[in-house]
């Protein structure tokens, strides 16, 4: 049996992932270090501001505001973030992400194999485990001393709560089995896997919020909790929110109040439900009055005594309670129907923008919070199906950066072939495609060469995409460079300008030439279309530049 990790151990430097060999705690720099705020995020408002949604933008938050994770020393010193496998490490126990069977085979690689033979056995004796709850065995040949196996739950966008409370009570029921069993220091994976398609940075919001709640309960009985990943990007992502979760100083605290996603969870970390929320007014104390003993009447009949009871109760009953006792904080029948009733003024209404052929303009703008949801259960839903068939079409791809260096992302008009394009599979691909651009700042190139010819999508419909996106594509758009602009496509931005957003749709550029676009973006980091360099040389004559037929590369012209 391996000892159990010395709590006041002298800490060296941070450990790397280095195979088999054995880690303990005091080789990790903990939460709080010095050496673990440079290793994570040197400057805690440059990463964050990329990410901040779903949230009320900087200029919205106000100082007054209390942080719902105030800074807490005591529970961020036993927090660590270690890049590697949680078998490696030296603690009390480490977590087994599984399925309801407890197999091996669908246990977290390499697991099974650190511990030997013996862990499988025991597993196959313990009769499996349900979604959201914990198990645990002997730790066998692993340095730790117990082994707690969970199953995380498989994600559906249509059922994201469910799947989110689930996700959440597998981490709570691992810290309390660790509690139960006298232990104080574990270490966690990732508990989710990519066949049960639960997005990465939600799955990290829940652990995360989760196991700070536990620990301010319960941070007496608990001495460790080590996030393990093993991938970069689950590195990065845990490294961008835990200063969300476990600000270590006032200004990581007062950032968090404006980057927290508006749903934390309860005092548990599970997502709140409006429709099982129940608000109960305790009865007040009876009066003095009331207190007197009630007196019958002799000359009454006996038949009538019951019945005057009955009265007298039913009207001290009624003095005791409030309307508000166990009644709906927000009834979600009634706000149903308050949306429905909005719906059809809406529909009924005079819809002049509909009426020129827009589209569908109408409806109330969403919240930080409305948006934000509506852009991860796309994303989540985009990650799981194949759309490569959308992909193959071509009308949006990632070209190279512009001449500042900022990403740039194509759209070619002409592809968008409304008549044979199922919408619906086509934002989801733009959101999936538009995902790591979005988060800094980036530019778009949109190239109208004969898009003319093809029909177009209504403003309603851009109108829609624009909230599916969410507010950060709003904010770190740099430009939109349309090349070869119509005269119909210059009144459809304006009145995209007008009707829609003027904020984004203000900041197109209007580019007549490819010598012209070339400027902004270098001819090197663009792959077009043939026919487009075919389009300028019909519209502008081939003045100013030179194109090979082989590489189709364009030269510039030497002064006469």
């Amino acid at each position: 049996m391996y000892r159990s990790v010395a709590e006041n151990a002298t800490r060296g430097g941070m450990a790397s992932d280095n195979g088999d060999a054995v880690v303990t705690l005091h080789q990790l720099p903990r939460w709080n270090d010095a050496d673990q705020r440079s290793y994570v995020s040197g400057d805690i408002s440059s990463p964050l501001s990329y990410f901040s949604d779903p949230l009320t933008s900087p200029s919205e938050a106000d100082s007054g505001v209390k942080s719902r994770f105030p800074v807490d020393h005591e529970i961020n010193s036993k927090i660590y973030l270690w890049r590697g496998n949680p078998w490696n490490l030296e603690v009390d126990a480490v977590v087994n992400s599984t399925n309801e069977n407890l197999d091996e085979a669908h246990s977290s690689p390499g697991l099974h194999a650190a511990a030997g033979p013996g862990l499988a056995e025991e597993c196959a004796s313990l009769g499996g485990c349900r979604t959201g709850m914990a198990k645990i065995t002997n730790a066998y040949d692993l340095p730790a001393r117990k082994v707690i196996h969970t199953v995380g739950p498989k994600y559906a966008v249509k059922y994201h709560t469910a799947a989110e409370n689930a996700l959440s009570h597998c981490y709570r029921s691992c810290l309390e089995i660790l509690i139960e069993n006298g232990l104080q220091s574990i270490a966690t994976g990732c508990i989710y896997t990519e066949a049960k398609n639960y997005p990465r940075e939600p799955a990290a919001h829940v652990a995360i919020r989760t196991v700070r709640r536990f620990l301010e309960k319960q941070k007496d009985k608990i001495t460790a909790v080590v996030f393990c990943t093993s991938t970069s990007t689950d590195t990065e992502i845990y490294r961008r929110l835990l200063p969300l979760y476990f600000p270590r100083d006032k200004h990581e605290e007062e950032i968090a109040v404006s980057k927290l996603p508006a749903d934390v969870g309860d005092e548990n970390g599970e997502t709140v439900i409006d429709e099982r929320k129940i608000r109960i007014k305790p009865l007040p104390a009876p009066s003095v009055a009331d207190a007197t003993p009630t007196t019958i009447s002799l000359d009454l009949p006996v038949s009538d005594v019951g019945l005057t009871l009955r009265r007298r109760n039913s009207n001290s009953l009624e003095s005791y309670l409030d309307p508000t006792f166990m009644s709906l904080i927000k009834d979600p029948d009634q706000r149903r129907k308050e949306q429905q009733e909005k719906v059809a003024q809406t529909q009924s209404g005079f819809n002049c923008a509909k009426l020129l052929g827009y589209g569908d303009l109408s409806g109330p703008p969403l919240s930080a919070a409305e948006e934000y949801s509506l852009h991860s259960r796309y994303l989540a839903k985009a990650n799981s199906l194949n759309l490569t068939d959308i992909a193959e079409m071509k009308i949006i791809y990632r070209g190279g950066v512009d001449s500042e260096g900022r990403p740039v992302m194509v759209v070619i008009g002409a592809h968008f072939l409304l008549r044979c394009l199922d919408l619906e599979r086509f934002v989801l691909y733009v959101v999936k495609e538009f995902e790591p651009l979005i988060q800094k700042p980036y530019s778009i190139i949109y190239i109208h060469s004969a898009a003319c010819l093809q029909p177009q999508p209504d403003l309603g419909w851009m109108k829609r995409l624009q909230q599916i996106l969410g507010r950060k594509h709003k904010r770190n758009l740099h430009a939109i460079y349309v090349l070869h602009p119509t005269l119909g496509l210059r009144a459809a931005i304006f009145s995209l300008q007008l009707l829609v957003d003027g904020e984004v749709w203000k900041k197109v550029a209007y580019v007549d030439r490819l010598l012209q676009l070339f400027r902004y973006v270098p001819r090197e980091q663009l792959t077009i279309p043939d026919f487009v360099f075919q389009h300028d040389l019909e519209i502008n004559g081939g003045k100013g530049f030179i194109v090979d037929p082989r590489t189709k590369y364009i030269y510039q012209r030497a002064p006469a």
